[in-house]
């Protein structure tokens, strides 16, 4: 797996990153989630910026972003707008998401971005290509909230991420069985095998799938969320927690 370097964080080299989502809704909340979540010194910090109040103002989050950004010093700062259509609260159009994230892009103020890779074609290739214009990473993402697609499927989703310039290719599913599990951690694998080189995200939620959100050293996963606060998807466990069964697996 080829390392990706963003600041002085290596994603795909050694101990799996934890990141930490600011889940708030007010521009007062989220900056008070930030000083709570910095205390704990993740690798990463990601905006969950569809949970604002006022996500339809770009320039109220262009705003936000460079207080956070101030507050948050050198700390990698990963801008997330999660739809509506992959488990989130924003209502957007494809036109304005993708003027917004480019923008965002412009901003100067984050390292990556979040972008959903089956919104719409070449939505994708067009952000990735302008995020890497302006020295911003891209992370290609797809959830399912109600299923684990086959192994074969979710290979095939991330080598399309992986193609279509994502620089971290991500997937997250729900397991209706423990089998389900096994199938996305083997996927994970897979997709290694088969050639990818891109360090990946991929999770399998719940309470049943909180094996893959800290085995990911074993089986090829780079970031693994955890919380400092309110989650943002099913099965995450606090930072405490992860960041010590990371190092035990580690070590052992």
């Amino acid at each position: 797996m080829e390392c990706l370097k963003v600041k002085e964080v290596e994603f795909g080299s050694g101990v799996p990153k934890i990141c930490v989502p600011i889940v708030a809704v007010t521009r007062k909340e989220i900056l008070e989630m930030a000083k709570q979540v910095i205390a704990k010194k993740p690798d990463c910090i990601e905006l969950r910026i569809d949970w604002y109040e006022d996500v339809g103002n770009p320039d109220r989050i262009l705003e936000i972003l460079k207080e956070l950004r101030n507050l948050i010093g050198d700390t990698v700062l990963l801008f997330t707008l999660r739809t509506q259509r992959e488990g989130g609260e924003a209502d957007i159009s494809c036109k304005d998401y993708k003027l917004l994230s480019e923008r965002v892009c412009q901003s100067g103020c984050i390292d990556m971005i979040d972008v959903e890779a089956f919104m719409e074609e070449g939505l994708l290739y067009t952000i990735s290509k302008t995020a890497h214009e302006y020295g911003v990473y891209v992370v290609g993402s797809n959830h399912d909230f109600i299923k684990t697609p086959p192994e074969e499927e979710i290979v095939k989703r991330l080598q399309f991420m992986d193609r279509e310039g994502a620089d971290i290719p991500k997937i997250a599913v729900m397991p209706r069985s423990t089998r389900d599990v096994l199938s996305l951690l083997s996927a994970t694998l897979r997709y290694r095998e088969t050639g990818g080189k891109k360090p990946v995200i991929t999770m399998s939620m719940g309470k049943n799938g909180v094996i893959s959100r800290l085995a990911g050293e074993i089986f090829g996963s780079a970031v693994t969320f955890a919380t400092a606060g309110k989650i943002s998807a099913p099965g995450q466990l606090a930072i405490e927690d992860v960041r010590k069964t990371l190092d035990i697996l580690h070590q052992g």
